[in-house]
C-alpha cells in the first residue's frame, strides 16, 4: 500500500511574543497556531529493503542528509526499530524561510503517514515527542489543533478560532530564523499572558463586523524590518491600500486577516494590481510606486490539520 499526495499544510503565528531565554539559548514564547489551506504534498511509497530515499522532489537545492522529511523518517525508524523503508516525493508549494512552518509541517506529515504506512501505532504523543527535536514548530503540526503555545512552542493548548480567510503576501527575500533570534536588536522580555487572556480577547472581537485588529504584536517583525528594510515598505504599502498586514513567524511572509473569502480575493487583486516582481533599485519610489511582491494567495484558516484523525 502506497500513500500519494498527502497534505502538509502551512501555519501562521496570529501573535508571536518572545518572554525570555534559556541558558541553552533556546526561546521562550507565547503564540497562537493556526493552519491554513496552502498545502505541500508527499508521497510516500514503502520498500522491504529499509532504505529511506527522497525521489521526484521539487526540494533540488537542499541536500537529502539536511532535509527534514528524510530526518523525521530516520528518526521514526530509530525510535521504533522498524527495518521498513520508504520512497518519499514532495511537492512544494509553501515558500522556505517565510516563516510558515513549511519544512516542519513535511516533517510531521511524514511521521503521520508513515505512522500508517508501516502500522507503528504510535500515539500522538509520541509522535510529538520525536518530532521535537527536529524542530520546535513539529510537535504543534502533529498536535492537530489550532494552539495556544508557550515554553519553546512545544507546550500546547488547543483553541477554538473563528472562521476567517487570509490574505498570505510573499517578497522576495528568504529569512533564516536563526539569524532573526540571534538579532542582538531582538527584545526577549515581553510579559507573559494567559491562554483565558487571549481567548478571552477573542471571543471579544469573535463577532465584529469589521476585520479584527490583531492581538498582541509579533516580536520578530521589528527585527526582520531592520534587517530587510524592504519588509517594512511592503507593509506600509499594504497599508496604504488599507490592508493591515503582520508577519508570521520569523518572516518573511505576511498575512492579512480578512472576514470572508470575497474580501481576501478583493484584497489580494489590490495587491497584485499595484506590486511588482522586479526589483529595480531597493526602493519603493524608484521602483515605480510599486509593491516589491514575488506572490500571493487567498487561503481559508483551519480549525484541524487535515490529518489529525489519521492518530489518536
Amino acid at each position: 500500500m502506497a500513500l500519494y499526495n498527502v497534505p502538509a499544510p502551512a501555519k501562521i503565528n496570529l501573535f508571536l511574543h518572545v518572554t525570555g531565554r534559556r541558558e541553552d539559548g533556546y526561546h521562550f514564547l507565547q503564540t497562537a497556531f493556526r493552519f491554513v489551506d496552502l498545502n505541500d504534498y508527499l508521497s510516500f511509497v514503502p520498500r522491504s529493503d529499509g532504505q529511506i530515499r527522497r525521489v521526484h522532489s521539487t526540494l533540488s537545492d537542499v541536500e537529502p542528509e539536511q532535509d527534514l522529511v528524510i530526518k523525521a523518517a530516520r528518526a521514526l525508524q530509530q525510535a521504533t526499530g522498524t527495518r521498513q523503508g520508504v520512497d518519499i516525493s514532495c511537492i512544494k508549494n509553501i515558500p522556505s524561510g517565510a516563516g510558515m512552518g513549511g519544512g516542519s509541517s513535511d516533517a510531521a506529515t511524514t511521521l503521520i503517514a508513515l505512522n500508517r504506512l508501516w502500522n507503528l501505532g504510535l500515539s500522538r504523543q509520541a509522535l510529538m515527542d520525536i518530532g521535537l527535536p527536529l524542530g520546535a514548530d513539529v510537535p504543534v503540526f502533529v498536535f492537530g489543533q489550532a494552539a495556544f503555545a508557550q515554553g519553546v512552542g512545544e507546550q500546547l493548548q488547543a483553541i477554538q478560532m473563528p472562521p476567517r480567510d487570509y490574505i498570505i503576501i510573499r517578497p522576495p527575500q528568504f529569512i533564516s530564523t536563526g539569524k532573526i533570534f540571534s538579532s542582538e536588536c531582538l527584545t526577549r522580555d515581553e510579559k507573559p499572558i494567559t491562554i483565558t487572556f487571549f481567548t478571552d480577547w477573542q471571543e471579544k472581537f469573535w463577532q465584529a463586523k469589521d476585520n479584527n485588529p490583531y492581538f498582541g504584536r509579533n516580536n520578530l517583525e521589528s527585527v526582520a524590518f531592520n534587517l530587510y528594510p524592504d519588509l517594512k515598505v511592503l507593509k506600509q504599502g499594504l497599508q496604504s491600500l488599507k490592508l493591515n498586514a503582520r508577519m508570521t513567524g520569523s518572516g518573511s511572509c505576511l498575512f492579512v486577516e480578512c472576514r470572508d473569502k470575497q474580501s481576501a480575493k478583493t484584497g489580494q487583486f489590490e495587491i497584485d494590481r499595484n506590486s511588482s516582481k522586479i526589483d529595480f533599485s531597493g526602493s519603493e519610489e524608484s521602483n515605480g510606486g510599486k509593491l516589491l511582491v514575488e506572490q500571493t494567495w487567498v487561503c481559508s484558516g483551519l480549525q484541524d490539520h487535515p490529518l489529525r484523525y489519521w492518530i489518536k
